[in-house]
């Protein structure tokens, strides 16, 4: 598989390269916008994932993440600094797949992007079983089960899971949420009413909704199932 990565630290850069061909991945390194745009414009199809640096010398991120999600479905994931949490929220509503912050380990990077292929190489149909730790979702059914037993939920609540549910692994921000949620049964559902909703859900569903360890917050950015 080829990724493309565009980090203008050259030694950043290095060290990705060498440690992504370790792990048999092909490799196209740009250090700026520019050259990534014409690399995207001419091969974009050659590429299975692309890893963005949100911070260029003369861009950032955001414009490659839009460039790539307009012609084609393969996986974006940022790497920012911490400073730069918060405006991951843009990248992800654009539709990039995940982020990592600045300084990570190699490893950690690598086991997200394997998590990332292996979503996108998932078949496209909906599935009837989805399993989330102890949770069983049965699509055909409807019905909700933690440890076997039947969990009851409204109509939105189980909108909300089976969101989840379609995208273990990944952090979706609360504007994704609201985007997908509002119009179930036709009800309006606003900001506060989603942390009503991811509330109860925790209630119903979370061992220790206090310290909830199915649906987790993650700072700045939104909420995230699974691993």
């Amino acid at each position: 598989m080829k990724i493309l990565l565009v980090e203008d630290d050259k030694t950043i850069a290095s060290g990705l390269e060498y440690s992504l061909q370790q792990e048999h991945y092909s490799t196209v390194i740009c250090h700026d916008v520019e050259s990534a745009k014409k690399v995207l414009a001419e091969d974009i199809d050659l590429f299975a994932l692309c890893l963005f640096d949100l911070q260029l010398p003369d861009g950032s991120g955001y414009e490659l993440c839009k460039m790539v999600k307009e012609r084609r479905d393969i996986p974006v994931i940022f790497l920012t600094v911490i400073d730069d949490e918060v405006n991951v929220v843009m990248g992800l509503d654009m539709g990039a797949d995940d982020y990592i912050t600045k300084p990570f380990r190699v490893r950690e990077l690598l086991s997200r992007i394997k998590s990332v292929l292996r979503r996108y190489q998932k078949p496209s149909q909906a599935k009837n079983i989805i399993d989330i730790d102890n949770i069983r979702i049965n699509t055909l059914e409807g019905k909700v089960f933690k440890d076997s037993a039947e969990i009851s939920l409204t109509a939105l609540e189980y909108r909300l899971l089976l969101i989840f549910g379609n995208h273990i692994g990944q952090v979706l921000s609360r504007t994704q949420l609201l985007e997908q949620i509002w119009d179930v049964a036709g009800d309006f559902v606003n900001d506060n009413t989603l942390t009503v909703y991811i509330k109860r859900l925790r209630e119903k569903l979370e061992d220790d909704p206090g310290n909830p360890t199915l649906i987790k917050t993650v700072r700045g950015l939104g909420y995230k199932v699974g691993d």
